[in-house]
């Protein structure tokens, strides 16, 4: 069980919550794992918009060979975090206050939507809401947001399996990313991976370029911009897209780098996790 947290050092658009539905989605369909995407941003709606529209509460989940009808879409943090303050949480309940997706593949955990207030006061319990709800899923794809506080980024980022340095293709991004980690020690660490999202493969800081400026010795991860699923995003068509992208073997194809891609940070995040048990040993 794998807390694979999604994060970056600031306040630039790096396209991090849509690399996780679009990984997650992958994943789930690809692979035997149970995964849960949960949100610690304040009433973003990206993730929403990604799996079903604003006016739903009931929507069509996916089993691998079909549709699953009446599947009870749950309130997310705001529900988990009145059952953590009351030592009430458990492992199995968190699915209760999830959006199936996926039956038994992938859920998401939407983002706090009470009072500004309320938010507040509920990030403190966010770190232990995350690590309960590991003991659960195979993988919990944490989207992190700088708004809980410095404490509580160090809190999941410690706690963390795989840290996901979400960056964008600009230099400045890259430099700031670089004195961090002679900075602070935890993002020099193995369980680091850097991913690129919207990632714009006719730029001149090309994915060769950036892996040898930021002298990594495998491939840098990348999210390219694809219109397809970036429209998806704002139509509650992801999983759908991604099911049609099975289909994709021809390298011609306009979107096969896209999905190339995807599995590539797929497989970079599976095989860390093995280096980083085997190291454990």
């Amino acid at each position: 069980m794998s807390i694979i947290t999604f994060w970056n050092q600031g306040k630039e658009q790096t396209g991090k919550t849509l690399s996780i539905a679009a990984i997650a989605t992958y994943m789930a369909i690809e692979h035997n794992y149970k995964i849960l995407i949960l949100s610690t941003s304040y009433a973003d709606k990206t993730l929403n918009n990604c799996y079903w529209t604003k006016d739903e509460e009931k929507k069509k989940s996916f089993g691998i060979f079909g549709p699953n009808t009446n599947t009870y879409m749950g309130n997310g943090m705001e529900g988990l975090v009145p059952l953590m303050k009351s030592n009430k949480l458990t492992p199995e309940i968190v699915t209760n206050f999830s959006k199936i997706i996926f039956k038994e593949r992938l859920e998401v955990a939407k983002s706090f939507e009470g009072e500004p207030d309320e938010y507040e006061e509920a990030v403190d319990y966010f770190p232990d809401i995350i690590n309960i709800a590991n003991r659960y899923y195979d993988m919990v794809f944490v989207d992190l947001d700088n708004s809980v506080g410095e404490r509580n980024v160090n809190a999941i980022l410690q706690n963390s399996t795989i840290i996901m340095a979400t960056l964008s293709q600009r230099m400045t991004c890259l430099d700031a990313f670089l004195k961090l980690q002679e900075e602070n020690e935890l993002l020099n660490s193995p369980k680091v991976l850097m991913l690129i999202g919207r990632y714009d493969r006719y730029s001149k800081y090309t994915l060769k370029n950036i892996t040898r400026y930021m002298k990594e010795k495998n491939k840098v991860s990348t999210v390219p911009y694809n219109t397809l699923f970036f429209e998806a995003a704002e139509e509650a068509a992801v999983p759908d897209l991604f099911l049609r992208f099975r289909k994709i073997n021809d390298d011609e194809d306009r979107n096969y780098l896209f999905l190339s891609e995807i599995k590539r940070c797929s497989e970079n995040i599976i095989y860390r996790l093995q280096d980083l048990k085997a190291g454990a040993r």
